[in-house]
């Protein structure tokens, strides 16, 4: 299965890297107090994923097949991403006498690395803290040492801030290398599978996605495929294969990790979310912000689709599982032909029956515990997913055109998430309040909401989701949306203030990326990203809960 095949997979390509490690190989583990592997490892337990996939044609099975191969070569080159001495480590924990190395082995290979990615990313194995720069840059590189650099040295500015480089050292420069040129190794094995499930595929547009990808692979330029992919229909084949998103770059903010899904989609489950497609302008009209801050230039005609993940590779692997996604990232991209938004069905279902479900008692007040529902959890998701369509992308600092994302770096991916979140929130109240959604379930959905912060925040305060999460849970609390109530030790919702706040928190995040205001946002999260007593109190109380899933999927179809 898909586990195994990974474990096996990392032994192969272990000693193989093209960058020298920066860590010697003698190094010592070193453990600290209160740190238990065991039940870190039972946050996130291990299911079987299955899917239907028996309405697929012997031809797309076998198109399936190629993608999923081709899926398992992200790995390898993720888990350098994360850090450039991976490899190294691994090695040295195989090569150990440690009785715990078995178990070490399978926590490296979950997180991919000895970094505890539910833990603040806490070494599991070793004393080195996570690089920030995570294997994109020099370890030892600063943010503001990397600053100083580019304004010194304006005319690299552009290639070793691209999404597409690794940034080294020569000497006293710094040197960008392209994706192509450093993952060779792996990308262009992968490319010929592409052009392989290319060739067996009867469908145009998945053809032509497929062929420009393997070049991408090998040129470095990635954006005639984003607008293909953008093109794919007519097969229930839907798959990401490449560099995307940020969150591992917590120094800038701006690399791209390499990731897959192949998943294939419920075309009767799509076809009803449809019309939420022609809604989305008047959702940006909506807005609770002033006009200069709502964007217009995308359009609002993308897709929007169900599907069931079969398989992943690279950043969608380790740690928390994607349970949605809306892509690509790329600004030129979503303004000419929007974002696609794909929902997990499958992943989401797993997390609501084993994580939200099971936790909406010990957060909330029993006869508002009731009202969390699958129903709900499913339609957040969707609406946070076309939420990162709306608001500010390409913007206007100082004269400058630049992008939300450019002026926020470090800070930007958990703005967006927790911006996606509540704008989420906000849009189903709209449409409830037009009688599009059922008004008479709106505290189900507020409910489901509020619960659902509480499965966010277990990711960590570092981790983007986490983070956002635990910054609505103190705004909010600000905004007097919730109470506690200590005679069950639970929260209970303001369902009114809870309205208000989150159309106030929408306001805040918009302009603060409207504006392209770096120190306002980060001082904004400082303030807010942390949790009081009682939060943590209620966490506390569900531990016995995964933290999160490991599906397990088939390595063939």
């Amino acid at each position: 299965m898909r586990n195994a095949a990974l474990a096996a997979f990392m032994l192969a390509t272990a000693g193989c890297t093209g960058a020298v490690s920066e860590r010697p190989v003698s190094a010592a583990p070193a453990w600290s107090e209160g740190y238990g592997l065991a039940a870190q490892r039972a946050k996130i337990a291990r299911i079987a994923m299955p899917a239907d996939t028996a309405f697929l044609t012997s031809e797309e099975r076998t198109v399936t097949n190629l993608l999923i191969r081709a899926a398992e070569l992200m790995n390898p080159i993720y888990l350098r991403q994360r850090s450039v001495e991976n490899p190294t480590i691994r090695a040295e924990i195989e090569r150990s006498r440690d009785p715990r190395a078995a178990q070490l082995l399978d926590m490296f290979d979950l997180h991919f690395g000895p970094w505890d990615t539910l833990a603040e990313n806490r070494p599991f194995y070793g004393d080195e803290p996570q690089p920030a720069g995570a294997g994109f840059y020099p370890r030892d590189l600063s943010k503001e040492t990397f600053d100083a650099y580019l304004a010194a040295n304006p005319e690299q500015k552009e290639a070793l801030t691209s999404p597409y480089t690794v940034v080294r050292r020569q000497g006293e420069k710094l040197v960008a290398i392209p994706y192509s040129v450093e993952y060779r190794e792996w990308l262009e094995p992968a490319a010929r599978l592409l052009e392989q499930a290319a060739a067996r595929t009867s469908n145009t547009s998945l053809r032509t996605f497929l062929t420009l990808r393997a070049k991408a692979f090998r040129t470095n330029d990635y954006y005639p495929s984003e607008l293909a992919w953008m093109e794919v229909s007519g097969t229930p084949i839907e798959v990401v294969i490449g560099p995307y998103e940020v969150y591992t770059d917590t120094l800038y903010g701006t690399k791209t990790a390499f990731e897959a899904f192949v998943t294939v989609q419920n075309p009767k489950e799509s076809a009803a979310l449809a019309k939420y497609k022609t809604l989305l302008p008047d959702m940006e009209r909506n807005l609770p912000v002033e006009e200069r801050y709502k964007n217009f230039n995308r359009p609002f005609t993308s897709p929007i689709l169900v599907a069931d993940q079969v398989h992943g590779g690279g950043d969608n692997v380790p740690g928390v599982q994607t349970v949605a996604f809306n892509l690509p990232n790329d600004e030129r991209v979503r303004e000419q032909k929007g974002a696609k938004k794909v929902i997990l069905a499958n992943v989401l279902g797993a997390k609501y029956e084993r994580i939200l479900g099971p936790m909406a008692s010990f957060v909330l007040v029993p006869e508002q515990a009731r009202l969390v529902s699958k129903k709900y959890m499913e339609e957040e998701t969707l609406f946070h997913e076309l939420s990162h369509s709306l608001g500010p992308g390409t913007i206007s600092v100082g004269g400058r055109q630049t992008t939300v994302n450019a002026e926020l770096k470090d800070v930007y991916s958990a703005s967006e998430e927790a911006k996606a979140d509540v704008m989420g929130v906000w849009n189903i109240l709209y449409l409830m309040k037009r009688g599009e959604m059922p008004s008479a379930e709106r505290e189900q959905m507020l409910a489901t909401y509020f619960a659902g912060i509480f499965r966010a925040v277990r990711f960590g305060v570092d981790e983007a989701h986490g983070r956002g999460a635990a910054m609505q849970y103190s705004y909010l609390k600000d905004k007097g949306a919730f109470t506690w109530d200590g005679s069950v030790g639970r929260f209970r919702v303001d369902y009114a203030r809870l309205e208000a706040g989150v159309r106030e928190l929408v306001a805040d995040l918009v302009r603060l990326q409207g504006n392209g205001d770096y120190e306002g946002t980060k001082a904004f999260f400082e303030r807010y990203a942390r949790l009081d007593d009682h939060a943590q109190a209620v966490l506390a109380t569900t531990t016995h809960i995964p933290t999160d899933i490991q599906p397990d999927y088939p390595d063939r179809l």
